[in-house]
């Protein structure tokens, strides 16, 4: 690739590359190996690993000593200036919805009427709703509890109804925003958030039904175990993600304002979903309206526009959930407000985590690694979204964490989307974001919170939860493809 088109994919013109575009790839791969034994061997924390990573990718490059860190500096600031807010919301939002007894009124309206027989299904809808705004943690800190319980009184094998919480929630992570590794790749794909939040739904739905409720039937009788006679709720739920081990949970469950529920009224059903759907509903009206070719003008148009923008959709739900889960529940404004803003404490390492994985991916684009990947991959005869997928399952495999695997994969990829259209551009976020939760195994704390959770062996974690995610990964990218043939 000629060395003018590297330079061109610099958005850094203060750093200068020179380097063979050998010597480039080089350096990548070392990088990008040190990241891995930095996180896996060491368990040195990731925002260290990439930090780490990325100085010796610059110095690789031949970018002068006093400009290694101007790529990862740049790259750091504009991924946490762009999805910082987001993620602070949704832990906003998070922290309101536990703390209000909100989520707690969704899971025991759908298990009150639903018969012993449609358990696994109605689990998996759960998460599905509860996993649309809540991180992954948060999510299942809510709903262990539940599965154990409803488990015991059905006299079921915890499997039946873990599994497909686990399969709707994991979906959810890898798919749809407000989550972290969607954000990040919306944003380094320049893929439109509202198309991607719905083909995200539409491929979350299938990709749910097979790894879920369809594949615990045969899980549950290959691991035939009953849920465990004690178990207490909390207790490192936050380590549920590998490198996300300083996420929402601990924001939602550990604000000191959970505790006095009883002296609440707590929402209804309605009321508790709503605020779970309306910005989900705002981004898509902004979609329906640009796809239905209304004027940039046309006053439904802006009105749509504004109200649909991530960050207008986000900030409206706060102040609703704060208005109605908050005050409406009989908490004064600045009770309210503690429990909003306790749940921003417990986010500082994920954004640093983004926010160092968004430094890397500069720094390979600064460098211009992702133009020459970027050229290998548009020569080479696959498919970006395999490729995509590929690339997010390598890394996914050697961190254990999946935020690691979409930062790095969609910097990667960067350069192949900027020829794709909006369709297949959002289609690649969701290839690599599926990808991002391929197999997890030993080297992710997620396994070893669901083993001991479930209480189980090695064996049997590989044989429910590692083969769940990988029926999950498999079947997404299944199912993007599908859609790539008709969009």
């Amino acid at each position: 690739m000629p060395r003018a088109l590297l330079l061109a994919a610099s958005k850094s013109p203060e750093v200068t590359v020179h380097a063979s575009p050998t010597r480039l790839v080089i350096a990548a791969a070392i990088s990008i190996a040190l990241i891995i034994v930095l996180i896996t061997w060491t368990k040195l924390h990731p925002f260290l690993a990439l930090l780490l990573g990325s100085a010796a990718l610059a110095v690789g490059a031949g970018i002068g000593l006093s400009d290694t860190f101007t790529a990862f500096s740049s790259g750091l600031g504009s991924t946490v200036g762009g999805v910082g807010v987001l993620i602070a919301f949704g832990a906003m939002i998070g922290g309101l919805l536990v703390a209000s007894g909100a989520a707690d009124r969704i899971v025991d309206t759908f298990l009150e009427r639903t018969p012993a027989g449609k358990l696994p299904w109605v689990m998996a809808a759960l998460a599905f709703i509860i996993g649309i705004p809540l991180f992954f943690e948060v999510g299942l800190v809510l709903l262990i509890p539940v599965i154990m319980l409803v488990a015991r009184r059905v006299r079921q094998p915890i499997v039946l109804l873990g599994i497909p919480a686990l399969a709707g929630l994991s979906a959810l992570h890898g798919l749809v925003p407000p989550h972290p590794g969607p954000l990040l790749a919306i944003s380094a794909l320049h893929a439109n958030l509202g198309l991607t939040l719905a083909l995200g739904l539409l491929v979350a739905v299938p990709t749910v039904v097979i790894a879920g409720p369809l594949a615990a039937r045969f899980m549950a009788r290959w691991v035939p175990v009953e849920a465990p006679d004690l178990f207490v709720r909390g207790g490192g739920a936050a380590d549920a993600e590998g490198a996300d081990a300083s996420t929402p949970a601990a924001g939602a469950e550990g604000t000191g304002h959970t505790t006095d529920r009883a002296d609440r009224r707590q929402p209804s059903f309605a009321v508790s979903l709503s605020v779970i759907l309306l910005p989900v509903v705002l981004m898509l009206a902004r979609t329906v309206v640009e796809t239905a070719g209304l004027p940039k003008a046309s006053p439904v148009r802006v009105a749509f526009d504004f109200l649909g923008d991530p960050i207008v959709a986000l900030l409206l739900t706060t102040l609703f959930a704060m208005a109605v889960l908050g005050v409406g529940t009989g908490r004064s404004l600045k009770q309210t407000s503690s429990i909003a803003g306790d749940a921003l404490g417990p986010i500082a390492g994920i954004l640093l985590i983004v926010g160092a994985g968004g430094g890397f991916k500069q720094t390979l684009v600064d460098t211009g690694v992702a133009g020459i990947i970027g050229g290998w991959i548009h020569q080479a005869p696959v498919s970006p979204l395999i490729a995509g997928w590929l690339v997010a399952v390598a890394i996914r495999l050697a961190t254990g964490s999946a935020t690691v695997a979409t930062i790095t994969a969609a910097g990667i990829m960067a350069p192949v989307a900027t020829g794709l259209s909006d369709p297949h551009a959002a289609l690649l976020v969701l290839a690599i974001g599926v990808g991002s939760v391929f197999f997890s195994h030993v080297n992710d704390a997620g396994f070893w919170l669901v083993k001991e959770y479930f209480g189980l062996s090695v064996g049997q974690t590989l044989k429910t939860w590692s083969l769940m995610e990988t029926i999950l990964s498999v079947t997404g990218l299944g199912a993007v493809l599908l859609l790539s043939l008709v969009l």
